[in-house]
């Protein structure tokens, strides 16, 4: 299978170790969008044992921590769909009342144009997720 989570990071790196990886998405309207990538090939959250299942859900809840703490959103939604790429993935996405798409979700129509200058404050803000997401997971994983 070509699988582009099996060829390249996903993003930006902002954490990784044997199992996974999390990553900054280079999503323009979504500053601090992030990824949980499982490295191995699987495409179904079902195929991975019990502790796999553990490992990837303590690390999405550290990284959803790290975006409230840094960012602020008034929502964070958490998905794992897998239509496009089957590949065991999590999308973490802080969400504004402001933002391009808010209150729907993120890849339905478009609802407002958001001011570059407010995405580039916020892609500001993002910078702070490496250590804050690493903070998070080294106490999630303890």
């Amino acid at each position: 299978m070509d699988c582009i989570f099996c060829r390249e990071d996903g993003g930006d790196v902002l954490w990784q170790d044997d199992t996974l990886r999390v990553v900054l998405a280079d999503e323009h309207d979504y500053p601090g969008f992030c990824r949980v990538i499982w490295n191995r090939h699987v495409a179904e959250f079902s195929d991975l044992g019990h502790a796999e299942r553990d490992r990837v859900m303590r690390v999405v809840y550290a990284v959803e921590r790290a975006i409230r703490r840094i960012l602020h959103p008034v929502k964070v939604n958490l998905a794992s769909l897998g239509n496009q790429v089957p590949h065991v993935h999590w999308h973490v996405i802080p969400r504004f009342s402001n933002d391009a798409h808010f209150p729907l979700p993120i890849w339905a129509p478009r609802q407002r144009t958001v001011s570059e200058a407010m995405l580039s404050q916020r892609r500001a803000q993002a910078t702070l997720l490496r250590e804050a997401v690493r903070g998070e997971i080294e106490q999630a994983l303890a």
